[in-house]
């Protein structure tokens, strides 16, 4: 039983099905599958309301279905999404690129949400293994009391209807805001332990569709940027859509109520180097601008003691482990843990307490790094925004070693994405989930020509600005 038909659900419904599993998945909301990948971008999933916002599927996603669901990553490209391959679009300051191997892997896909969506649901309901049940509401889960201190062994779930649905093992895809703890309570004195980070800002959105004869602009490298008070990025989407993002601060009331305004949503993204060209005039909004708050990293600690809270249940994707969706990772963290969960259900067949486990650790050694990277950036972020909205130096004390290392950041690491082919290909990997989060500053070859390129700063031209100060930017949209 797997419980949630977002992508993680769905995930885990397709790699179990397809290695002989029977698998039921039962979803709350109950509305038709669209008939198109365009229609699918109005489809009610008010149970994923993040469905509105922009979307990255990194190459760890793209690379998961490339290895083993090729006709899903066909049926994607054949509604309407692209592959964005590494090599392509890079900046013209890069003349040192040369193709090496494990590029084939540096390989994103660009859509929208909705139809990375619908194309999932589709290929799993056309696997004769697994049934999808939609309009299903689950309110908590059916146990047997565990004996001598061992946790209680789940055997189905509770539907919010009245009656019940058995099942050998409930895989629970509820999402970021999962019941998952009350469940828990109502069956166990053991508290479920959570750690929650406030990513310390609000998300902001906005799709459109280029224009009859229209097309996107010439990409050069990254498209997106950080001011320190405003993060914004591009994302490109399926059958000539892209969405905008902006993220603010979650204490800058100010700069909140004005990129909550579709003009003036418009006029900030205008002001910026990136997403300028975008809004030229070239693409007509599809939608208004969709804002969602309360996000959090959060990582529920599942297991406790080599015990897990309950026996027969498995949490996947953002009812165990969500980060901050500005870096993009939700769905291809998500998807590659139902894939973590099928490898461990395999391996120990009939053994669920081993189940969890292995799925555990898998999670601790894959998935867990990227969590506390969130954490650690979301940290600084929140350092810097309010350091600039308090008129402070976002640098900090230029006695402190970290002072020395933001230089380093802003005056090397930068520059050297846009000059050299090592440093952005290292970079482009852990973005996409191919390296370990530390990779890039572990590497010594890279460090160096980081380092180099900062040494050298002297001598080059001011770095371009990505867009205006926050009391230019104020003043732009007349709220200063």
């Amino acid at each position: 039983m797997v419980v949630g038909a977002g992508v993680s659900g769905l995930g885990a419904g397709l790699a179990l099905g397809r290695r002989g599993h029977q698998v039921t998945i039962v979803e709350r909301d109950d509305t038709p599958l669209p008939a198109s990948a365009d229609d699918a971008f109005d489809w009610d999933r008010r149970g994923a309301p993040q469905v509105r916002h922009s979307h990255a599927f990194l190459a760890r996603l793209r690379n998961l279905l490339r290895d083993h669901h090729p006709d899903v990553l066909a049926a994607l490209l054949a509604a309407g999404a692209t592959e964005l391959r590494f090599g392509q679009d890079l900046p013209p300051t890069i003349t040192n690129f040369v193709t090496e191997h494990g590029d084939d892997d540096l390989v994103m896909l660009a859509c929208r949400r909705t139809t990375f969506e619908w194309v999932l649901r589709r290929a799993v309901l056309a696997e004769p293994t697994v049934e999808v049940r939609t309009g299903v509401a689950v309110d908590g889960f059916v146990a047997d009391a565990g004996a001598g201190g061992t946790p209680p062994t789940v055997r189905g779930v509770r539907l919010a209807g009245g009656g019940s649905i058995d099942a050998d093992l409930v895989v629970c895809a509820t999402g970021r805001r999962a019941a998952l703890n009350d469940w828990v309570k109502e069956l166990t004195d053991v508290e479920l332990h959570e750690d929650v980070d406030d990513t310390g800002i609000v998300y902001f959105s906005r799709f459109y569709r280029l224009n009859d004869g229209a097309s996107m602009p010439p990409r050069s490298g990254l498209i997106g940027g950080d001011l320190g008070y405003l993060k914004y990025g591009v994302f490109i989407g399926d059958n000539r859509t892209f969405s905008i993002t902006l993220a603010t601060p979650t204490d800058d009331d100010v700069l909140r109520r004005v990129v909550d305004d579709e003009e003036n949503f418009e006029r900030v993204a205008g002001a910026m180097t990136v997403s300028a060209e975008y809004v030229d005039g070239r693409a007509t909004p599809l939608t208004g601008v969709h804002k969602m708050a309360g996000l959090v990293n959060r990582w529920c600690n599942w297991v406790g003691d080599g015990v897990p809270a309950l026996i027969g249940v498995h949490p996947v994707g953002d009812a165990l482990v969500c980060t901050n969706p500005l870096y993009g990772r939700g769905c291809s963290t998500g998807f590659w843990h139902a894939h973590l969960l099928a490898e461990a259900i395999d391996a120990h067949p009939g053994d669920p307490v081993a189940q969890a486990l292995a799925h555990d650790a898998a999670t601790r050694a894959h998935i867990r790094p990227w969590y506390k990277a969130s954490v650690a950036q979301d940290t600084e972020a929140r350092r810097v925004a309010a350091a600039i909205l308090a008129g402070d130096n976002p640098d900090g004390d230029a006695a402190d070693g970290r002072a020395f290392m933001r230089g380093v950041f802003r005056e090397g690491l930068l520059p050297a994405l846009r000059l050299d082919a090592v440093v952005l290909r290292a970079f482009v990997r852990s973005l996409n989930l191919l390296s370990a989060p530390d990779a890039l500053i572990a590497d010594a070859d890279v460090g160096a020509r980081v380092l180099a390129v900062w040494q050298d700063r002297d001598n080059r031209p001011p770095e371009p600005a990505l867009g205006p100060g926050r009391d230019e930017m104020l003043a732009l949209v007349g709220a200063a």
